[in-house]
This record gives C-alpha cells, sequence and structure tokens, in this order.
C-alpha cells in the first residue's frame, strides 16, 4: 500500500488522482465527519458520515486508525486495506499503519514551503482564517522527525506533479520488489 502524508495543500490529493488515473492504484476510501467540500463526492473522495456514526463505527473496531485533525474524525477502515491502492492520511495514521502493516507499506511524506500551500489553499478556495489555522497547526503536526516510517521526502514544489507521480510509482515498485524478494 502507498502511503502519502503532508500539511495541507502540500499536492497529495492531486498526486494521488494521478496515480489512480495513469497508473492503476486504486484509491483507498477513508472516513471523515468532516463536511463535504465543493466538488467532493460521496464514496470516491470519503465516507462523509456523522459523529455519532463514526464512533459507533470506531467502537465496532471497524478502523484501523483513528485520528482527529482541524476538529475533524478521519479513519481508516480494515476492510479497504489493500496492496494495490493509495490512501492520504496524518503523522499519525501513517504511523499506527506501519506498526500494524510493516513492510506492506510505502510512505512518501509530500512537502511544499508555507507560502506555495497558502497560496494553493486560496486558489482552491479556502477562507482566510481557516488557511492561516491550517497552517499554524500544520506546523506542529507534519514535522517529518516525528514520523519514522517515512520511506521518502518529495518536495512538490520542484517539479510537476505528473513527473513527482512517476517518481513516487517508481518507488513503490522498486521497494515492493526488494519486499517479495
Amino acid at each position: 500500500m502507498l502511503v502519502l502524508i503532508g500539511a495541507s495543500a502540500s499536492g497529495k490529493t492531486e498526486i494521488a488522482k494521478i496515480l489512480v488515473s495513469r497508473f492503476g492504484y486504486k484509491k483507498m476510501v477513508t472516513h471523515t465527519t468532516r463536511p463535504m467540500r465543493k466538488g467532493e463526492t460521496e464514496g470516491k473522495d470519503y465516507h462523509f458520515t456523522n459523529k455519532q456514526t463514526f464512533e459507533e463505527k470506531a467502537r465496532k473496531g471497524l478502523f484501523i486508525e483513528v485520528t482527529e485533525y482541524h476538529g475533524n474524525q478521519y479513519a481508516t477502515a480494515f476492510d479497504e486495506v489493500s496492496d494495490d491502492k493509495v490512501v492520504i492520511v496524518d503523522p499519525n495514521g501513517a504511523n499506527v499503519l506501519a506498526k500494524m502493516l510493516g513492510k506492506r507499506l510505502v510512505v512518501v511524506y509530500l512537502e511544499a514551503s508555507r507560502e506555495e500551500r497558502k497560496d494553493r489553499m486560496i486558489q482552491r478556495g479556502d477562507k482566510n482564517e481557516e488557511v492561516q489555522s491550517r497552517l499554524d497547526l500544520d506546523e506542529k503536526t507534519f514535522d517529518p522527525e516525528k514520523i519514522p516510517s517515512i520511506d521518502r521526502i518529495v518536495n512538490t514544489s520542484s517539479k510537476a506533479l505528473e513527473d513527482l507521480a512517476l517518481e513516487i510509482d517508481a518507488l513503490y515498485k522498486e521497494t515492493k520488489k526488494k519486499t517479495y524478494i
């Protein structure tokens, strides 16, 4: 399984879309209590749910990892785990998945400058107060030093997203090949 992590607007979602459309990965659809954004689709982008339903599923042990970010809950379901999937999680999720799944994972940390991420959030229509809040929270949350499971750090400002997706795919395939030898 390919795990992408990175701060808000670091390019995770766009690179995941390219990996799905051009390289045959399947998107792992995670669960969230976050409201749906414009352009998102239930069951494609996330499984959007209310807090009560989310907590009920968590109590039943249906999630391999659960985290809270920016006041919303997110989780990865056990029944979604598969080697042919790409998933976007936070550092806590990456560390839990690495502990549970070990060498089945390749973890790629995507980074971009604070200024570039700010510009991307504004371009996608995020509200100014939310942009500032996310930038501040991300400085604490997405410290790569606190994520021992990272296989590679990729700067998403340096190349076109298509080129980065190609590099990430090659890394995943090379790592998986070494794992199964």
